[in-house]
């Protein structure tokens, strides 16, 4: 790292510190002795991988729907699909034929983006007619992947203990269910795992292995995967092979061969997680077999099977539930998965019942390791016969077959040299793609309503993932009065807004005048509700001068600001689960991050406030420094319900962040537009805008100018008295 990114580190760790601890150090509205005592889920145990991960059927299809869109964004947003890739014609590399008796197996390689090599191999059945079903089949964690051999001892141990039959289909167990599906009459495509076989453009060490941040990829420019850079643009290993995997179901329904309407997916391990993956966010698979990975239990421990928000109140269980109606089949072995048939299948056959398809949901545990053996893959073949009605006499026998060299496999030769993969490849790789998707983005800008309408879907609701929460309904909330004082024109509450959903709690102050004019800014400070306070606890002048106006005004502690750091001194750094691997995704896939947390408190009181019994006229926001930020993504989440907001942000860029443990990460940030974007999605709200830019940002313009409310944006550019020329903004409304 160079100093001037170790300057640079430093100075945001202090900044960091400053932001969330800030209270404390300013003082408390009430002195220590006086802080409520309050429980708050957000304070406990964080949740990993190996948590309970339950699936609550919903109570009808509708219903269904409605939390099916939500996941599959939620699935989509994780993986760094959302929006989808553009479906662009593939120009793969098909060639090597080695020719069975009944069947054929060729070479096939292509670029799903720049750099990112998509190998496997294609099986073709041999004297039968098309069009064909096709089996797409990710192998998972076995060694070496495409070339797997377990070797003559294992195999033998294996016909042993009766998981396997057959000497060489138990060797060569990845190439035997290939070779039994294409010699059944379907085609299969059996593609590389990235950093297995020839999928080497990115290594093995660097997905499947990664476990320590490296500072020279972590700078704003320099950046690989894993670091804060690639999170805050959702570019991660779990992410890259779903591309690859969209882009393989793009390339083999591109084949005339390929009967559309029966296309499957079968992988066991990390395979399995690939294919329920796909599944779940592509109708385009119409049958589906995950071996040994579906449970409620652990849901997967490789950095490829994790992403940022990727289960956070969701699960594997829930993943499947998203194939239905499609026809689902499921192994389990003494694994994670073995409760597989009392918790976890029950309730998926409640879903598909609920669906009205319950013949298409099927699981069995196997009392054997971890696998995908010849009993598993037995019944993988009748569920593939049965759903794609191949007419093949059961039960299905898998004959012996002579086993491809790794010569013969491997796609990359003199002719066809494979590509790099060290460092500067890695970049080069995720840059491109990084542009693209900047791209991509880009090409969303507004201008006109029905762009507007398409820009809020997809960029709209992917922040919306991003906070992860909707507002509170009325019933979430319940407020705990703590202290009521009489001053000169108003009264001052001291109020826990607790939201029951959730176990949560949210400290916040209360100021309502005597002459209320039923309006009520909520200001946001970076030293919390105290940030309404002087020291002598009298009213700072701008709050002053809203409360003389008639104005209630709110202020709060978001999570490790104020009363917090009472409970619970604030942590300098985002809080980790116990996993010595330093990816955000360990954590940030089945936990909210800190930024997010921070706004559900926001959101609590905005809806406190919508729903209270005095049935507020308008509810403004107004925020300042890194609290401006928490504004304008509170806004943007809930623009129905904000008349005005009013931020400075002082210049903060989510871009700036290049620590992984940086309090103020949020993932995906950048890739939708940094705060610019949450500040174009804050319309109809009227905007009130301090900085330095001349102008309202371009994307701030289009946005608003397409709902023909430019007018309603101002752009305050002085450097003094920003909280005071709020309030002379706040007070016009």
């Amino acid at each position: 790292m160079d100093r001037r990114s170790a300057l640079q580190n430093i100075g945001l760790a202090l900044l960091s510190a400053g932001v969330f601890q800030g209270a404390s150090r300013a003082g408390n509205v009430f002195a220590a002795e006086e802080i409520p005592a309050f429980d708050d889920s957000r304070l406990g145990e964080l949740k990993d991988l190996n948590g309970y991960f339950p699936f609550m059927p919903s109570e009808s299809p509708e219903a269904w729907e409605e939390r099916a869109e939500y996941v599959r964004r939620q699935i989509k947003v994780a993986a760094g699909v959302w929006p989808e890739p553009e479906n662009t014609k593939i120009n793969a590399t098909v060639h090597g034929k080695v020719d069975r008796d009944d069947y054929t197996v060729e070479k096939v390689f292509f670029e799903s983006s720049p750099g990112l090599f998509v190998t496997g191999n294609l099986y073709r059945p041999k004297g039968k007619q098309g069009p064909f079903p096709m089996v797409l089949s990710p192998h998972g964690h076995f060694a070496e992947g495409r070339f797997y051999d377990s070797g003559e001892q294992r195999v033998k141990a294996d016909i042993k203990a009766g998981a396997e039959k057959y000497e060489i289909g138990g060797r060569y167990p990845l190439q035997a269910r290939c070779v039994q599906l294409a010699r059944m009459g379907c085609m299969v495509f059996h593609y590389d795992m990235l950093g297995y076989a020839d999928g080497f453009c990115l290594s093995y060490d660097l997905i499947h292995r990664f476990s320590k941040q490296r500072p020279e990829m972590s700078s704003e420019k320099n950046w690989g995967l894993f670091s804060a850079q690639s999170e805050l643009r959702l570019i991660n290993a779990l992410g890259l092979q779903t591309l690859n995997s969209i882009r393989t179901l793009d390339w083999v329904s591109s084949l005339s061969e390929v009967d559309p309407q029966r296309i499957g997916i079968t992988g066991a391990s990390g395979g399995g997680t690939q294919t329920f993956i796909l599944a779940a966010i592509d109708n385009r698979i119409t049958a589906v077999f995950p071996a040994v990975m579906v449970s409620t239990a652990m849901q997967g421990g490789c950095t490829c099977e994790n992403a940022t928000y990727l289960r956070v109140d969701t699960g594997n269980i829930e993943f499947a539930a998203l194939v239905a109606p499609r026809p689902l089949g499921m192994t389990a072995a003494n694994d994670w998965t073995k409760e597989i048939e009392t918790k976890g299948l029950p309730e998926l056959k409640q879903h598909f019942k609920m669906m009205g398809v319950p013949e298409n949901v099927v699981g069995k545990y196997y009392p054997f390791p971890h696998n995908y053996n010849y009993v598993s893959r037995a019944m993988m073949y009748e569920f593939f016969n049965q759903h794609f009605k191949l007419g093949i006499k059961t039960p299905i026998i898998e004959a012996d077959f002579e086993p491809l060299t790794r010569e013969e496999l491997s796609v990359w030769n003199k002719k066809y040299p494979g590509p790099p993969s060290d460092e500067q490849s890695e970049i080069k790789i995720l840059h491109t793609l990084a542009r693209n998707n900047a791209k991509q983005i880009q090409g969303l800008t507004p201008h006109d309503q029905k762009s507007l309408a398409e820009y809020r879907r997809v960029v709209g609701g992917a922040f919306e993932v991003l906070v992860g929460r909707p507002l509170p309904a009325a019933d979430d909330l319940e407020a705990e009065q703590i202290s009521e004082e009489e001053k000169q024109g108003f009264r001052q509450y001291s109020t826990l807004i607790k939201n029951k959903r959730y176990g949560e709690a949210t400290p916040a102050l209360f100021l309502l005048p005597d002459q209320w004019n039923q309006k009520v800014v909520i200001w946001l400070d970076d030293k919390g509700k105290a940030g309404l306070l002087k020291q002598d606890g009298s009213l700072t002048a701008p709050i002053q001068r809203l409360v003389d106006a008639g104005t209630a005004v709110a202020g709060l502690d978001v999570l490790y600001q104020g009363d917090f750091n009472q409970k619970q001194p604030a942590p300098t750094e985002m809080p980790v689960v116990k996993n010595p691997r330093e990816f955000a995704g360990y954590t940030l896939g089945y936990n909210h991050p800190v930024f997010s947390k921070q706004i559900h408190d926001i959101l609590n009181v905005l809806s406190f406030a919508k729903h209270h019994e005095s049935n507020p006229q308008s509810i403004s926001l107004a925020g300042f420094g890194f609290s401006g930020v928490r504004a304008a993504a509170a806004c943007a989440h809930s623009p129905e319900l904000i008349s005005r907001l009013a931020v400075d942000t002082g210049g903060f860029r989510f871009a700036e962040i290049t620590n992984i443990r940086d309090l103020r990460l949020w993932p995906g940030a950048v890739k939708y537009g940094d705060v610019t974007g949450l500040l174009s999605l804050c319309e109809p709200a009227a905007l009130w805008l301090a900085g330095s830019s001349a102008t309202v940002p371009k994307l701030v313009q289009a946005s608003y100018n397409s709902a023909g409310l430019l007018n309603k944006v101002e752009m305050f550019h002085e450097s003094a008295n920003r909280e005071n020329a709020a309030v002379d903004w706040l007070l016009k409304g």
